[in-house]
């Protein structure tokens, strides 16, 4: 991803590229899509994000479908009616060259899990088997989650169910190594060192 724009400013910026929304309708989308499994987007801070990327001249204000061409009207959307915004030229370009970096790079990922496992050694035998067991809970959980939500969505853009089929491999993955690695710590326990 270019360092131009955030994972949360990218997300915003293509789903205004997708069609011109308001505040609102962007929360809608966020929710039912599941973006927030992966990335950090709050209802409080999508408004903020809207003004970075308007004050940087990536989206700008827009009536219905008029205004794409990111002149920012004074007095658009003004009143009750709910600031509607798209992306302006610039704003679609900076989206393509930012999604197409996120696709090719490959970035390192700091999953927490990985902290904890490098500090397995301080945590009871009995203690680090509940706490798999806990998470291998919880993956399940997420992998039934994920699955309602592309059953509730069956005409979603393709692009919508690669994202939920990457997240389902990804966490099936997991589900498959945590039950590996549970069932080594159960038929090896005396291989463990001893812990507090």
């Amino acid at each position: 991803m270019t360092p131009d724009l955030t994972p949360a400013e990218l997300t915003l910026l293509g789903l205004l590229v997708e069609k011109p929304r308001h505040g609102y309708e962007l929360e809608e989308v966020i929710t039912a899509r599941g973006l927030r499994e992966w990335t950090e987007i709050g209802f409080s801070s999508i408004y903020y994000l809207l003004a970075k990327l308007r004050d940087r001249g990536l989206v700008a204000e827009v009536d219905g479908l008029d205004g794409l061409d990111g002149v920012d009207r004074p007095g658009s959307g003004r009143g009750k009616a709910r600031k509607v915004f798209g992306p302006t030229t610039e704003g679609r370009h900076a989206c393509a060259r930012a999604a197409e970096a996120a696709v090719a790079e490959l970035r390192p990922v700091h999953p927490p899990v990985l902290v904890g496992l490098a500090n397995q050694p301080v945590i009871p035998p009995r203690r680090l088997r509940a706490a798999l067991d806990r998470r291998a809970a919880a993956v399940a959980g997420k992998i039934a989650e994920l699955r309602a939500a592309v059953a509730a969505q069956p005409h979603a853009p393709r692009f919508a169910r690669a994202i939920f089929d990457y997240s389902l491999a990804q966490l099936e993955a997991e589900q498959r190594w945590l039950s590996d690695y549970r069932a080594e710590l159960t038929a090896a326990p005396d291989q463990e060192d001893d812990r507090p």
